[in-house]
């Protein structure tokens, strides 16, 4: 199934760059909180530890000056996202805090990394190595 995002970024260019910056692949995973409520940031994975730093998420958000910003993301890993689907037979889940998503055929999310509530249950997946994987313990 279809994970539908809403990315800060065009991530087709921000993978180009670190790809080519980096000289590994680079790919998009999502756009959460990590360390601050209601302020997203688009994640971003590569399979080795970042050579200086060693992280291999890294997340790029605007900060309230409107700067770009880089982050360490791998965090990441411990969070559990919340999905359920859209009208269109996608996935969807609550990027931040306050990013609360209805539907019309009934099912809605909201709480981001803060919490997972949503009206007719929900998928809860991790991120794993770079991709979503379905939680056993689904709400």
């Amino acid at each position: 199934m279809t994970i539908k995002h809403y990315p800060v970024f065009p991530t087709e260019k921000v993978v180009e760059h670190y790809t080519e910056q980096d000289g590994v692949p680079v790919q998009y995973v999502c756009t959460t909180d990590i360390s601050r409520s209601d302020m997203p940031m688009d994640v971003f994975y590569r399979e080795t530890p970042h050579p200086e730093f060693g992280n291999r998420y890294f997340g790029l958000y605007a900060d309230r000056e409107g700067r770009v910003m880089i982050t360490n993301a791998d965090r990441v890993e411990e969070f559990e996202f919340g999905m359920v689907e859209n009208n269109d037979g996608e996935l969807e889940y609550s990027q931040s805090h306050h990013d609360y998503k209805v539907f019309e055929n009934g099912n809605m999310i909201d709480g981001g990394r803060q919490y997972i509530r949503s009206l007719l249950g929900c998928d809860v997946y991790r991120v794993k190595d770079g991709g979503f994987v379905k939680d056993a313990n689904d709400i």
